[in-house]
Parts: structure tokens; sequence; C-alpha cells
């Protein structure tokens, strides 16, 4: 038994439309608003073939996790743009870049990567493969 690939995370976030304008201004990612089964209205954070359910802090859907709390995420994203490019383009955007670019390690193999964080303090790492 073995699990394949991530189909979906999810993001605890103190407010969702700052979240949802932080990753689609800065990261270019997409939001889908969805509505499951149960009559809910839910929010997704969606690029390639995977996505970012985005739960209100206070306001969580269930299950959720046992310890629920905002800004507690580290999440690297790969790219194919230079992150030089990267930086100049979140600079513009009046994002600072905390770290980078410096050299890591990601599942498949060595990264460029630069850091920043998002309105909750998640710190994202956006890479570049080597």
């Amino acid at each position: 038994m073995k699990v394949t690939s991530l189909d979906h995370l999810v993001l605890t976030v103190a407010d969702i439309s700052a979240t949802v304008a932080f990753y689609t201004e800065a990261l270019g990612v997409e939001v889908e608003t969805f509505h499951p089964a149960d009559g809910t209205t839910r929010h997704a954070l969606t690029f390639g073939a995977q996505k970012i359910n985005l739960h209100q802090l206070g306001s969580e859907f269930e299950p959720k996790a046992a310890h629920v709390q905002a800004g507690s995420g580290d999440l690297c994203f790969l790219t194919d743009m230079p992150v030089a490019d990267w930086m100049r383009h979140l600079e513009g955007k009046g994002l600072g870049v905390e770290e980078g670019p410096v050299s890591r390690t990601g599942a498949t193999g060595p990264l460029l990567s630069i850091y920043l964080r998002d309105p909750d303090g998640n710190l994202i790492e956006v890479s570049n493969r080597l």
C-alpha cells in the first residue's frame, strides 16, 4: 500500500480575501469558488493539477486539523520563470524577498529558491529546478 500524489492541502487563513489577493497577484494562481454537497461556499487556489483549499480561521470546515492556526505553513512552489525575474516581479508588487536566491534540495533534486511571506506569515518558497 502506498499513496501516489498529493491532491490538495488546506491553509487556514485570517482573511480569505487578503489571501486570494496575495496568491493571485503575487504568484499568478487562479481562485476557484466551489459548492460541495454540504451546501457551503468554499474557496481554493489552483495551479497546475493542484489546489490549496482555504479555511477561514474560526470557521473551519470539519473535519479539520487538530491544532488549527493561521501562518504555520511552509510551502514550496516550482516555476519555470527564473527566480531573478520573480525577485523583480515581487519588488514591483511591493513584496520583499526574505532570503535568496539560495540553493536547496527539493523532492526530485536541487533547487534555486527565494523566500517571502504571505499575509498570514506562511513561508513561501519559489523555486527553479536545477
